[in-house]
């Protein structure tokens, strides 16, 4: 008796085993498996906004400590990282203006955009809201803002022309004819700690709405946010008809892939590269 109640156990506790842990598991790389996405996306910008604001708070809290080369070339080298570490996952976008120009190109389906722009803003504040908490100082100093010899519109100018640069260089080493694989991480990531060393005197160089909302969201200081805003999706939006113009429609293999990453990849256009 005791026998046969262990083997029933054990049949039962099998059948449990494959229902809810094999069977979820072999459809690993199913669309359903969408949440593993935005997990990536969260965490992906939260590691980006630890650095980028985390340089700027740092250094207002111990002085002297950290150079302005320092600040805006961390953010690229954790770019590099992120990409190179979950970028098959989510595609690694970090960046509402990014996933905006992936799905305006074809390359990322509009219906999976409201999440992950949630994602990225939650990642950006959960990073903020951490960063005050353990540094000790007002998340502002981790924000961008326009310099003050510098007007707005100047700022608005500058973030958009270095979004653009940025878009482009993400486009481009996504697409199919010039998709270089994880070295797309280097330029990506080469490209933001240039950007920063030439650009980040006049607006900070942050080309990204994400990684500006969440100190702002931490210090309840959205002053001149729409810089920030308008001028990175401005960027991406002339960067998307600058690739359309140099390389046609987007939509095919290549693309898709990178923007999407490999769990569940739809592709628009199947027949080309």
């Amino acid at each position: 008796m005791v026998e046969k109640d262990g083997v029933e156990a054990g049949a039962i506790f099998d059948r449990w085993f494959e229902v809810e842990v094999v069977a979820p598991m072999a459809d690993f790389r199913s669309p359903a498996q969408e949440w593993r996405r935005l997990v990536s996306e969260v965490f992906g910008t939260f590691l980006l906004v630890i650095v980028a604001a985390g340089g700027g708070m740092m250094a207002q809290a111990y002085p002297g400590t950290i150079s302005r080369s320092a600040e805006v070339v961390a953010p690229g080298l954790m770019v590099m990282g992120v990409i190179l570490f979950m970028g098959k996952i989510s595609g690694a976008h970090l960046n509402p203006a990014v996933t905006l120009a992936f799905s305006l190109r074809g390359d990322f389906p509009w219906r999976r955009v409201p999440g992950y722009l949630v994602a990225q803003l939650l990642g950006a504040t959960l990073a903020a809201l951490l960063l005050r908490a353990v540094i000790g100082v007002s998340a502002t100093y981790g924000s961008n803002y326009p310099d003050p010899a510098a007007t707005p519109a100047q700022a608005f100018a500058m973030e958009a022309l270095l979004t653009l640069g940025l878009v482009s260089v993400i486009l481009g080493t996504a697409s199919g004819a010039q998709n270089v694989g994880v070295l797309g991480a280097v330029g990506v990531g080469g490209y933001i700690a240039l950007a920063g060393l030439w650009g980040s005197p006049i607006s900070g160089a942050s080309m990204n709405p994400a990684r500006t909302f969440g100190p702002d969201l931490a210090s309840l200081d959205f002053r001149d946010y729409w810089v920030y805003l308008a001028g990175p999706i401005t960027g991406a939006l002339a960067a998307v008809v600058l690739a359309y113009v140099l390389r046609g429609a987007g939509g095919g293999r290549a693309g898709s892939r990178t923007a999407q990453g490999d769990i569940g990849t739809e592709v628009a256009n199947p027949d080309k590269p």
